[in-house]
């Protein structure tokens, strides 16, 4: 289930409507609505997304809850093409193991992601100890 779908059947249940009263009112089949709320269809629609917010009369905090449920459940995202050839790499890795990741690798990588600029290289070079070569080794 995505996140979007999670969030229109607690927001249909905490209004106490019926699905088959919510798809009514708002002009949709209650299969769609059915489909929305387990995950097989989704994400929804612009036009689903206002007429939800009219229906539900949802205040600013609740429409920002719903727009972020909408964005966080996207099944298609595009790789821009200034990406580093790192990023192409470790975006196809993702993809061929996504469906067998555990809950762990996925909470391990939401962390290194949170981490965000603090992750950011030194402004200046790391000092480390520096060796001394050999007369020998030496170039001239």
């Amino acid at each position: 289930m995505s996140p979007f779908s999670i969030y229109l059947r607690e927001l249909r249940m905490h209004h106490s409507m019926r699905q088959a009263d919510l798809a009514v009112q708002m002009g949709y089949e209650q299969s769609y609505l059915s489909a929305l709320e387990v995950g097989t269809k989704g994400p929804p629609t612009i036009e689903f997304v206002a007429k939800l917010i009219q229906v539900f009369d949802l205040d600013a905090g609740e429409q920002a809850a719903l727009q972020a449920a909408v964005r966080e459940s996207q099944r298609k995202y595009v790789v821009p093409n200034t990406a580093s050839v790192e990023l192409f790499k470790m975006m196809h890795e993702l993809w061929e193991v996504f469906e067998t990741l555990q809950p762990v690798q996925i909470k391990l990588m939401r962390d290194v992601i949170a981490l965000g600029g603090q992750l950011a290289p030194p402004s200046h070079p790391v000092c480390g100890r520096g060796h001394r070569k050999h007369k020998e080794g030496a170039q001239m």
